[in-house]
């Protein structure tokens, strides 16, 4: 689990990085707010790289769960070494591949010489908008990575959640039901704030979208779910809440 999670972690601070300073600049600057053709360009490659490489960790993640949960003997040999980095090595390469397809479709096609941008990022849709013509491809492209990286993780995160339920549901023991239900309480909290504003967002019918609604539900998963996953996850886990509760009395001892 805590391999997992500093995997997610570290994309989680890039996923930030690359479009909190922005915004913020944007914000305090008295300037017009102006980006570059190739720095759109980078900005949307290192977010769909980030992005999908989050949906494949919480997927690994909830795969983790069930083998230590539903299959507890065979889990040093299901979730070895070799097996988690190979799991995180993919979420990467899935993430690479899929940003390195979708830029190169989306930035080839022809755009007016000034655009504005309806949103505080270069997202895949607002961006797809402006295109003069030929962005069939790239369309059907964003339908197809919406389908495989956003519906059919969540639903093989669903499923190893209902086979977790009817482990938890056969267990005798209350205490037991309470363990194994706080070990994934905060993954599937995390679960349900990223993937459920995501799914809005690129599933939801382009008729009944609108500008405030896709800003929103983007600043949701693009910055406040970053940062309240540390929260969730220390506030949940009694390891990490203990470790800072000791580190704090050990600091406020007297010399």
């Amino acid at each position: 689990m805590y391999f997992f999670l500093r995997h997610l972690s570290i994309v989680e601070l890039l996923y930030t990085t690359d479009i909190v300073p922005r915004i913020l600049a944007d914000l305090t600057s008295s300037h017009p707010q102006t980006i570059s053709f190739w720095s759109c360009a980078a900005q949307m490659y290192f977010f769909v790289v980030l992005g999908i490489s989050e949906c494949c960790l919480l997927t690994a993640m909830a795969y983790d769960r069930y083998a230590a949960i539903c299959q507890p003997l065979h889990y040093s040999t299901l979730m070895n070494q070799w097996a988690c980095a190979a799991m995180v090595g993919t979420s990467w390469i899935m993430g690479i591949i899929t940003a390195t397809t979708h830029s190169s479709l989306i930035f080839t096609l022809p755009f007016p010489r000034c655009s504005i941008i309806p949103h505080f990022l270069c997202d895949i849709l607002p961006v797809l908008r402006l295109a003069s013509a030929g962005k069939h491809r790239s369309e059907i492209s964003v339908m197809t990575a919406t389908v495989v990286f956003i519906m059919i993780p969540f639903s093989l995160i669903v499923t190893s959640y209902v086979r977790i339920l009817g482990a938890i549901l056969a267990m005798a023991s209350t205490q037991g039901r309470r363990k194994v239900f706080s070990t994934c309480s905060s993954h599937l909290l995390v679960v349900s704030l990223f993937f459920g504003t995501a799914s809005i967002t690129y599933i939801r019918p382009r008729a009944g979208s609108s500008v405030t609604t896709d800003r929103i539900l983007s600043l949701f998963y693009t910055v406040v779910t970053p940062m309240l996953n540390p929260i969730i996850y220390t506030l949940r886990n009694k390891e990490v809440f203990n470790l800072n509760f000791s580190l704090t009395k050990s600091l406020q001892k007297p010399k």
